[in-house]
């Protein structure tokens, strides 16, 4: 059990970067494990809307893999990926549009509400926030950024709300598109000139030798990123993870971290201790 010094020395600790953040955009990308365990969600919740109270004007980016290959399964309509993406035609994307921006959106800013906090969900539809242009026929509705509209996002951070943003893309023909969480929350991040950028994922960072949590690579550096892929050290999952968080770093985020969504309030430790969690990238 922590005692009343302990408590009192992680409460100073925290500070410094309470002061560090405040008023400043914080964009995390929410999936993997964390999403759809039941416990972890609720103290991702909790890290969330601390987060929020303590004057951090957090933006919560969200996919939804599973959920939505778990409803085609449910209609009996088969899932099929060309290097990692979900092929979406029409009636893939009348599904993707019914999770992503109804129920799962709702749920999570129902579940911020319940603790606590304020929370609206968006997509990126809303106000035009994410147009989008195919990006290979052969994936049909799956889309590839061309501009981040930040209006809708930035109105709902000065209202003191937390913007929970699911990733539909349109075009000016009115055609919806599926768009990778990730990419969508690096874009998000860079256009909204965050100060940090969280990627949740599955295991503990990147990693020398990928059988060795033992050997987390801290820190990386963008002009790194190329000569680990060769080596193997990033690779599979990890290299679209990777390429995000150096979008990102890109496209002027100050401080780009990926960290393990199973470990319970791993945000909290990243962002308001002096450790961190996970790999940062510069």
């Amino acid at each position: 059990m922590v005692n009343l010094e302990e408590r009192a020395k992680i409460l100073s600790e925290a500070l410094p970067y309470i002061l560090k953040y405040k008023d400043k955009i914080m964009v995390i990308k929410y999936g993997g494990n964390a999403m759809v365990d039941e416990n972890l969600k609720r103290l991702v919740m909790e890290d969330v809307v601390m987060l929020s109270s303590l004057g951090m004007k957090v933006v919560l980016v969200h996919g939804g893999g599973p959920e939505i290959s778990a409803m085609l399964k449910k209609i009996n309509k088969q899932s099929e990926f060309v290097n990692g993406l979900r092929v979406t035609d029409g009636e893939t994307m009348d599904v993707v549009t019914q999770v992503l921006a109804g129920k799962l959106n709702k749920s999570l800013v129902n579940q911020l509400n319940l603790a606590g906090g304020k929370a609206i969900g968006l997509s990126g539809v809303d106000a035009g926030m994410i147009e989008a242009l195919p990006k290979d026929p052969k994936l049909g509705y799956v889309g590839t950024i061309t501009e981040i509209n930040t209006e809708v996002i930035l109105d709902a951070l000065t209202l003191g709300y937390i913007p929970v943003i699911s990733t539909i893309g349109f075009d000016q023909n009115g055609n919806l598109y599926n768009i990778n969480a990730d990419t969508a929350a690096a874009r998000i991040a860079g256009a909204l000139d965050a100060e940090k950028f969280i990627a949740m994922t599955d295991i503990k960072g990147v990693l020398k030798d990928k059988d060795d949590p033992t050997t987390l690579m801290q820190t990386i550096n963008v002009s790194e990123i190329k000569q680990l892929a060769k080596q193997g050290i990033i690779d599979g999952g990890m290299l679209p993870k990777v390429a995000c968080c150096e979008e990102a770093i890109r496209r002027g985020v100050n401080n780009v971290v990926i960290i393990d969504g199973r470990v319970p309030h791993s945000i909290l430790i990243e962002v308001l201790t002096d450790e961190g969690v996970g790999t940062q990238f510069k």
